[in-house]
């Protein structure tokens, strides 16, 4: 046998004999649905005879045929009444499982069961409902409306690599069709909530309406994504619409799963325990630092891969910096509690980040991962789980917790067919090509090459992809690469950041000569292009298609 849970209630399996029964009733089941028509196959015992075997071992049984590849609405019916009657937990059985799976699921989207839940348990259990995606998407019911829109390049996710990829798609082909799909009403420049939590930028000064900023000509379809058919070139929208693509742009960034530390949501904005990892916190973060004169300061780093991995520290840098000159931070400690063994994943910058660590006189807490919160006792859990040591859990009293959380990709991309074994999307890290679809691109935080996931990063991938996708237009194989480049300013104190920029393997890829910027120590000129240049770059030169020190590189093709 080979049973597969979906739930406490049901699990699913391929053909079942009479002999089997013993061992199905020894697991716990307490009754059996089968869902294969009598006579489908050469070998299979019908469903009189395993009736029959199920009653001695006490199992209730019930029959609710289904031809394969022909799940109905009537099915769906018939399957939902059988489950009515049935004690848990129960096994449905077909000739793959498949159908049984299948009917789970369309039953369950009538019930109001997420997608992403539903597509989340069955692939779990090994079976991939994509297929019948759209039809979960309508509440299990077959859609009735064909009328689908279609685009020449659709793109999922409106933020930094979405719009900066449509914008540098029309300078290059301006005839093509392009939608991006988003249901958000407000973009954000993310890179500048650091310096929101910092007191240099208002919080206003990051965010613009969506509107404003998708690029002229380009349709703007305000809706959330719930599943791709890639076998279809589509893209299932929430209320079962259906937008079709002859290319797909997938780019809809991380999701902050806030809920993975427990009590952790019910206490953000207050407790003392802030994050600059939203828009709305950020302001606490300062107001919290202004406040602060005593006590225990703690900055918190979850598990890789997460955006922007050195805004955890920066958070702490500034704060410390902001403690020297008022003359408090001898009476503050500070401790940077960091899942991970290193302080920064490329070595080169470490030596200048430990000179401000030692200054600030900040205790480096490694291996130490946040796994609780409990706001009104200001008490914080982590596990600790270090190299050869068994791990343990340790509890730390805090005054003030600055918490980046661990990170994931979106549900909806998890369980589709464009994700890898990790849930994120799987391409090419040169040309951001699907590994499996050539139609497809991705880039930004969601995909799955090995670099570090900045704002930064987005504005090398999106030439990229659009350089690729229109060569793919004109017929031609990848004309562009991506060498891996990200940047992560370390604001290390107000005024002087070191100015990390790097590629894939840790290469450095600085953009300034080394007698201007030395990237390796602080400098007061890399701050000033953190604070004044950089942002007038995203919304007037990245969102507009101007490909500022952006330029798509040619691809290298290697000698035979």
């Amino acid at each position: 046998m080979d049973i597969r849970k979906i739930t406490d209630d049901i699990s699913v399996s391929p053909q079942i004999t009479a002999a089997d029964l013993p061992a199905i009733a020894k697991a716990g089941f307490r009754a059996i649905i089968c869902n294969r028509p009598d006579g489908e196959g050469a070998d299979q015992p019908g469903f009189a005879e395993i009736r029959e075997a199920a009653t001695k071992q006490g199992l209730q049984a019930a029959y609710v045929p289904v031809q394969s590849g022909m799940v109905t609405d009537a099915d769906v019916d018939a399957f939902a009444e059988a489950l009515k009657d049935l004690p848990r937990p129960v096994l449905g059985y077909c000739r793959t499982g498949t159908r049984s799976a299948t009917l789970w699921s369309l039953n369950q989207a009538r019930a109001r069961r997420p997608l992403p839940e539903i597509l989340a348990a069955t692939r779990a259990a090994g079976y991939d409902m994509a297929g019948v995606a759209r039809r979960i998407a309508n509440g299990g019911k077959t859609p009735t409306d064909a009328a689908d829109a279609s685009f020449d390049v659709v793109i999922v996710g409106a933020g930094a690599g979405g719009i900066a990829t449509a914008a540098s798609l029309r300078r290059r082909k301006p005839e093509l069709s392009i939608a991006v799909i988003d249901p958000a009403d407000v973009h954000y420049y993310q890179p500048g909530w650091t310096l929101v939590g910092g007191g240099v930028f208002a919080p206003e000064q990051t965010a613009r309406t969506m509107g404003s900023l998708i690029p002229q000509g380009v349709k703007w379809i305000k809706a959330a994504v719930a599943a791709f058919e890639p076998q279809n070139d589509a893209v299932i929208l929430d209320g079962c619409r259906v937008v079709k693509y002859g290319r797909l742009v997938v780019c809809p960034g991380l999701k902050l799963d806030w809920g993975a530390v427990a009590g952790l949501e019910e206490t953000l904005g207050r407790n003392g325990v802030t994050s600059n990892y939203r828009y709305d916190l950020a302001p606490y973060t300062w107001q919290l630092v202004q406040e602060m004169t005593r006590g225990r300061a703690i900055f918190t780093q979850p598990p890789m891969p997460i955006k922007c991995a050195g805004a955890p520290q920066k958070a702490m840098y500034l704060s410390a910096d902001a403690w020297l000159r008022r003359g408090v931070l001898k009476d503050i400690e500070i401790h940077f509690m960091n899942a991970g063994g290193v302080l920064f994943g490329v070595k080169d910058y470490v030596p200048a980040l430990m000179e401000y660590v030692e200054k600030y006189r900040a205790s480096l807490d490694f291996f130490h991962n946040l796994v609780a919160v409990d706001g009104p006792a200001r008490k914080a859990t982590f596990r600790v789980a270090k190299p050869d040591t068994a791990p343990e859990e340790v509890t730390v009293e805090f005054d003030m917790m600055h918490v980046c959380p661990p990170q994931t990709a979106p549900d909806f991309i998890r369980v589709s067919p464009l994700a890898d074994a990790a849930g994120w999307v799987d391409v090419d890290q040169a040309t951001l090509r699907h590994k499996h679809f050539n139609n497809i691109w991705s880039l930004g935080d969601v995909m799955n090459a090995p670099n570090a996931k900045t704002a930064a990063a987005a504005r090398k991938q999106a030439p990229t992809v659009a350089e690729n996708i229109a060569a793919d237009i004109d017929g031609r194989g990848p004309a562009a690469q991506y060498d891996g480049y990200g940047s992560c300013p370390l604001t290390v104190e107000r005024g002087k950041i070191v100015l990390a920029e790097f590629g894939y393997g840790g290469v450095l890829k600085p953009s300034f000569p080394r007698f201007l910027i030395d990237g390796t120590r602080p400098s007061r000129l890399s701050w000033l292009l953190k604070e004044r240049i950089l942002p007038p770059v995203y919304w007037r030169a990245m969102l507009k298609g101007r490909e500022w020190l952006a330029r798509p590189e040619p691809l290298k093709v290697a000698a035979e």
